[in-house]
C-alpha cells in the first residue's frame, strides 16, 4: 500500500466519521423537535407520573445536555435501554436483530452476485439473441419495481395464494421470500453491469494488460462486479426496512420501524446508528476495490 492509498483510506474514515456525526445530530434534534414525547401514549399517565419516568430515563434536562450525554454514551457504545421494550437494552435488541438481518442480506448478497455474474454473461455472449432480449427485459422489470411492491407479490402469490411458504418470517422457512426480494433488485442490477462490462470494458487496455499478465476473463469480470457489492450491501440494508415489515422478520429493519411508530427515542438513535456505520463503511470498501479493481481510477 502506497503513501497515497494510506492518506486517501484515513481521509475517507475522517469523512466517515464526520457523516455518522451528522446522522446522529440531525436525528437527534429532529426527534426531540417533534410534538410529544414518548411516554404521551401510555395509558392513565397522571402528570407526576409523566415526570417522574421522564426524570428517570433524563428526558426532563435541556436538550443540549442530552445530547452531549448521549454523545459520551455512544463512544462507550451505550445506547441505553429502550423505553418501550421495559427491561432490554438497546444494544441486545440490536444484536438479535442484526442476527436475523446479516443472516438474510448476506444470503440475499450472494444470491445476487453469482446469479447476476452468469446471466449477466449468458446475456453478453448471446447478445441481440432471445435469450438476451428474455434477460434484459426480465431484469428491467426486477430493477423498476420497488422492494415493498415486489415483497407485496411474492406474499400474495406465494403464501398466500399457493401456500408453499410461510406469511410470517419469524416461522420455519418464513425467511425464503424475504431472501428472494431482497436479492432480485440487485441481481437484476449486477445483471445489467456484468453484460455492459463483457461488452465494453474487455476491450479496454487495462484489461488486455490483465490478460496479458495471465488474469483469466472469468477473474477479470467477477472482479469488476465485486465493486458493486458495497452499494448492493447498502441496498439490501435500507431494503430490509420494508421488508422486514411486510414479512414479519424480527431483524433491525423492523426494531427500527418499531422504533419510529413507537417513539423509542434511545432504539430509534441506536439503529440508525448502526445503519448508518454500516452503509458508510460498505460504500468505502466498496471505493477501494473498485480501485484494486479498476488501476486507472486515481483516489484523491
Amino acid at each position: 500500500m502506497n503513501t497515497k492509498t494510506l492518506k486517501y483510506i484515513i481521509k475517507r474514515l475522517l469523512l466517515a466519521v464526520l457523516t455518522v456525526w451528522l446522522v446522529i445530530t440531525v436525528t437527534f434534534f429532529v426527534m426531540h423537535a417533534i410534538p410529544g414525547g414518548p411516554f404521551v401514549g401510555e395509558k392513565a399517565v397522571t402528570a407526576s407520573v409523566m415526570k417522574a419516568m421522564e426524570a428517570k430515563y433524563g428526558l426532563d434536562k435541556p436538550v443540549i445536555e442530552q445530547y452531549f450525554t448521549y454523545l459520551g454514551d455512544v463512544l462507550r457504545l451505550d445506547f441505553g435501554p429502550s423505553l418501550k421494550m421495559r427491561g432490554r437494552n438497546v444494544i441486545d435488541i440490536i444484536g438479535d436483530g442484526m442476527k436475523t438481518s446479516a443472516y438474510i442480506g448476506v444470503i440475499a448478497a450472494f444470491i445476487a452476485l453469482i446469479f447476476g455474474i452468469v446471466l449477466g454473461s449468458v446475456a453478453a455472449l448471446r447478445r441481440n439473441k432471445v435469450i438476451d432480449r428474455v434477460i434484459m427485459v426480465i431484469t428491467t422489470a426486477f430493477v423498476s419495481m420497488p422492494s415493498f411492491i415486489m415483497g407485496t407479490l411474492l406474499l400474495i402469490l406465494f403464501a398466500v395464494q399457493l401456500g408453499w411458504f410461510p406469511a410470517n418470517g419469524a416461522a420455519e422457512g418464513g425467511l425464503v421470500l424475504p431472501v428472494v426480494t431482497l436479492s432480485l433488485y440487485p441481481m437484476a442490477y449486477i445483471t445489467r453491469l456484468t453484460r455492459s462490462s463483457m461488452l465494453d470494458v474487455l476491450g479496454q487496455d487495462y484489461i488486455r494488460t490483465a490478460r496479458a499478465k495471465g488474469v483469466s476473463t472469468k477473474r477479470i469480470i467477477f472482479g469488476h462486479a465485486i465493486t458493486y457489492f458495497g452499494p448492493m450491501l447498502a441496498y439490501i440494508v435500507t431494503g430490509s426496512l420494508v421488508v422486514e415489515q411486510i414479512f414479519a422478520v424480527p431483524g433491525i429493519g423492523r426494531a427500527f420501524v418499531n422504533s419510529i411508530t413507537g417513539r423509542d427515542y434511545p432504539l430509534l438513535m441506536g439503529t440508525t446508528i448502526v445503519l448508518a456505520v454500516l452503509i458508510v463503511v460498505m460504500n468505502l470498501v466498496s471505493d477501494i476495490l473498485y480501485k484494486i479493481v479498476d488501476p486507472r481510477i486515481t483516489l484523491e
